[in-house]
């Protein structure tokens, strides 16, 4: 049986309850019996699905909101530090806690199984709770995404195994205390936060020093990043056993093939001296390479391989993630959340591959001044392999503006690699402008993570007229 509330967690309080991060949380604490509240800039479809399982969510921040027997206010590095709803939980001396110490706290007297690295953590995290949930096990799971419905990001399971979501980006992941730890790339990202290669990979060692005794690091051979994090980690002293996957000779798990069919893969792996051939049923090698990470973990946490691999097979995607949003007029529109170039890379690739003679077209939104000031060049390098681009104005998030820092960098790198690529300023001219682009056959690609997500009906609308 899964534990019960953490102490003076039962009626919380979240500020920005309709974040990912922050409604997963919000949920399982729900669901365990907690009297949650709290508040989001707009309504959506999560805060509908918090309120049906009771919880109490107000729209806009205001003081008023917080009540005042709250036993704890919730935060994410998000919220900004003059809140109204923080101003009043220090008036009335109730406790703030970080998103992170309240995902720690709903893992203690569980086997924690912590998503780690620059890109995949979602579909990861994904991966292992459909298919241990599809094995009966009854995960509990947060994820920085919904599967299906709104809201389905998280939940308490009754059995002993939880999956989470670890994120780096502000170094909360150094709270978490996991069995079993995966690191499945690292590179520099988050610029507001880490200055260079070095902090993040001290930020990554710290991460990797929280697994327990006895419990295992699984990280990826393939990428120079986790292979430079697993020498450090090697160097060290502990009882944490290392497992690496990938395509690389010397991986413990070694991925043999990835074979292409339609929009899904056949996979084979050597893990412990056998060959395993197995289906991942999304595209493209990166998807691929996260599964198998997924797999190298249940194998940690002792599920026997072949039954896992079979099952890693009912995850059919998340949203955001490669998810295809409709078809009208013979063009289908898919929803990519990338917005490193890496990333990027790895979706339009997928795509390329699954789309074999279709033309590829991409609304692109970037994502932050200071990501955008520091990768802008690589992220107009990644465009150069769509047929053509829309590329939007910077959906700012938390930052305020950086002077000189716009689409604009983008948008010329992309034009000296060759790229076909047009500016577009207004959101609301997109649908027009795709309608004007595609043809029969075409592949329409929303990409971004902001709110580049929401054009994707818009389009679809003005396909079928």
């Amino acid at each position: 049986m899964a534990p019960g509330l953490p102490t003076a967690m039962d009626r919380p309080h979240f500020i920005g309850i309709g974040g990912a991060g922050m409604s997963g949380i919000a949920k399982i604490l729900a669901q365990r019996g907690a009297k949650v509240a709290g508040s989001d800039a707009k309504d959506s479809a999560t805060a509908d699905a918090l309120r049906a399982l009771g919880a109490t969510v107000h729209i806009g921040h205001a003081a008023e909101h917080l009540a005042d027997d709250a036993t704890c206010v919730v935060v994410s590095s998000a919220i900004r530090k003059d809140n109204p709803e923080l101003a009043r939980a220090a008036e009335l001396g109730i406790p703030v806690v970080h998103r992170s110490d309240a995902l720690a706290r709903l893992m203690d007297g569980l086997r924690p199984i912590a998503v780690a690295g620059t890109h995949g953590k979602t579909t990861t995290t994904s991966m292992l709770a459909v298919s241990l949930t599809e094995l009966g096990l009854k995960p509990s799971y947060a994820i920085g995404g919904d599967l299906d419905a709104p809201g389905s990001n998280a939940l308490h399971g009754d059995g002993e195994i939880f999956v989470a979501e670890a994120d780096e980006s502000d170094r909360s992941f150094h709270k978490y205390a996991p069995e079993v730890a995966i690191v499945l790339n690292v590179e520099l990202d988050h610029h507001a936060n880490y200055a260079s290669m070095e902090e993040i990979y001290e930020s990554f060692e710290a991460f990797a020093d929280r697994i327990v005794p006895g419990g295992t690091l699984v990280i990826s051979a393939d990428h120079e990043g986790a292979r430079e994090l697993t020498r450090r980690v090697s160097s060290g002293s502990g009882s944490v056993k290392t497992v690496t996957y990938g395509e690389a000779e010397d991986a413990d798990v070694r991925i043999l093939s990835v074979v292409a069919q339609g929009l899904k893969s056949e996979v084979t792996v050597v893990l412990g001296g056998a060959e395993l051939t197995f289906t991942v049923s999304v595209p493209g090698r990166h998807y691929a390479s996260n599964a198998v990470a997924a797999l190298a973990a249940g194998v940690a946490l002792g599920i026997p391989a072949a039954e896992l691999a079979p099952a890693l097979a009912a995850y059919t995607g998340v949203k955001r993630r490669l998810q295809l949003k409709g078809e009208a007029a013979g063009v289908q529109v898919i929803d990519s959340y990338a917005h490193h170039p890496t990333e990027m890379t790895a979706d339009l690739e997928a795509m390329r591959a699954a789309a074999s003679s279709s033309r590829l077209l991409v609304v692109f939104q970037p994502h932050l001044f200071s990501r955008t000031q520091e990768l802008g060049k690589e992220m107009g390098l990644a465009l150069a392999l769509a047929d053509a681009s829309l590329v939007l104005d910077i959906y700012p998030a938390r930052e305020d503006p950086i002077p000189g820092v716009t689409s604009d960098l983008i948008i010329k790198a992309a034009r000296a690699a060759g790229a076909d690529v047009t500016p577009v300023h207004d959101k609301a001219d997109v649908p027009e402008a795709v309608a004007g682009m595609a043809k029969p056959g075409d592949l329409v690609l929303t990409m971004g993570a902001g709110d580049v997500t929401d054009l994707g009906p818009r389009i679809l609308d003005r396909l079928a007229k």
